[in-house]
């Protein structure tokens, strides 16, 4: 099984803002970014099996690969709960510190600590290679993407945010044997 990861095209919002889950726009680059983001992917089967997050700026991306999309709310960003639209500047510095020294096992009010996204998109990931698709386009986020290179990696979460997931970058990895190959991440 062939699995072509994609993390969402810019979106349309300010410099630093802290949008997990909130349902933001694509920026007016997006056409552009498009057309680079195909010239990296191989042509898709007929029976590609497309999967995405159910955001906005996930489905559009999605759409312009497929009619036929599975949106799995397992693939959303983390949660920030009361930090979502909210400029990281003005978080209260002894707050933002705390989380991104403890983020693992830290959340903000009504949002989700990395190990529970890692719990879900661990799950997805599960049941995506008990299937019998032969190739997979997911498109997602970036703590996603890292989410799922902490799992087939094994190593501690703590250090997933050493993975750069740049917007609209592809990830491929190959599931055969039983195994994960990490065939290339970040182009």
């Amino acid at each position: 099984m062939d699995i072509y990861l994609i993390r969402h095209t810019k979106t349309d919002t300010p410099a630093g803002l802290c949008y997990g889950q909130s349902n933001v726009g694509l920026a007016e680059s997006f056409t552009a970014e498009l057309a680079t983001l195909k010239q990296k992917l191989p042509d898709l089967t007929a029976n590609c099996q497309v999967y995405s997050s159910s955001l906005d700026r996930c489905m559009q991306l999605a759409k312009a690969f497929s009619t036929n999309i599975r949106m799995d709310d397992r693939l959303l960003e983390i949660n920030f709960g009361e930090w979502e639209g909210v400029l990281f500047d003005d978080i209260p510095p002894d707050s933002l510190k705390y989380w991104t020294e403890n983020f693992v096992h830290s959340s903000q009010s009504n949002g989700e600590c990395f190990n529970d996204l890692y719990q879900r998109v661990s799950h997805f990931w599960q049941e995506l290679i008990s299937s019998d698709a032969e190739q997979v386009l997911i498109v997602t986020h970036a703590g996603v993407i890292r989410a799922l290179l902490a799992h087939i990696l094994n190593i501690p979460l703590a250090n997933a945010f050493a993975f750069k997931v740049d917007c609209g970058s592809v990830h491929k990895f190959q599931y055969l044997n039983q195994y994960t190959y990490i065939q290339f991440i970040n182009l």
